[in-house]
């Protein structure tokens, strides 16, 4: 019976974990530029020299769907998204860099452009600070103009470029904050080619309708598994009461 309630007692346990991924998903099928993360199962034999026919199912995770999000019109400045592949460089909390597709801006007191998570959006020369303005443009290359304050449209002043870069999606490696990393570490240079759109934000790339299909698939084989534990003792219990009367 050790075989029938190992299996399912694993299997019960890889569910969850696959239940957390799927709901994580779910949870931010409204999250600007959030990207999904895919989990899948497969058997795995049990190393070691005492269990040579033992097995056990294990969710991971192989990878990040990183197919765009819809575009969502917002008409608003500061709101951009990058126009087919690449991403914005921000400096996460640890002042590291990192690649982010939501591009929900804010400017805060001192003039520094940070994302709706207040991390801070990094430039071709910097962190990006702007100077009191009356008004912003964002060039498709991410060049940023600014009218200055109290000042006419011939004033017009250019800032800063966004570091726009676009590193190989394997060279890639998502966090728990949902921002991506090089793998390596290594500093990820601009790329001229990546372009953005002003007044758009790409919204979450989550099917919340195969999200929720796939946690109530999970949901029956949990309790499967669940019931195949029970019958397992019960066969278990059953086994001992023959033992006893023979």
């Amino acid at each position: 019976m050790d075989k029938m309630l190992y299996v399912a007692m694993s299997g019960a346990k890889q569910t969850m974990l696959a239940q957390n991924v799927h709901s994580h998903n779910l949870a931010n099928v409204a999250t600007t530029g959030f990207k999904a993360d895919y989990a899948q199962a497969r058997s795995m034999p049990v190393f070691g020299g005492d269990f040579p026919t033992r097995v056990y199912s294990m969710t991971e995770n192989p990878g990040v769907n990183f197919e765009p999000g819809n575009m969502i019109a917002t008409n608003r400045d500061l709101d951009i998204s990058v126009q087919g592949e690449g991403w914005l460089t921000v400096l996460d909390s640890e002042g590291n860099e990192a690649f982010t597709r939501s591009g929900e801006l804010v400017v805060d007191a001192n003039g520094l452009v940070k994302t709706r998570d207040n991390l801070i959006l990094m430039g071709n020369a910097g962190p990006l600070v702007l100077p009191p303005y009356e008004k912003l443009e964002i060039g498709g290359d991410g060049t940023i103009t600014v009218q200055s304050l109290g000042q006419g449209p011939e004033t017009l002043t250019e800032v800063d470029r966004m570091k726009l870069v676009n590193p190989e999606v394997r060279e890639l490696t998502k966090g728990a904050d949902g921002m991506f990393r090089r793998k390596d570490g290594n500093i990820e240079p601009p790329d001229s080619v990546v372009r953005v759109q002003s007044g758009v934000l790409e919204g979450s790339n989550v099917n919340p309708v195969e999200a929720l299909m796939e946690i109530m698939s999970l949901s029956r084989q949990f309790e499967l598994q669940m019931k195949m534990m029970t019958k397992a003792e019960e066969l278990d219990e059953n086994s001992a009461r023959l033992l006893q009367g023979s």
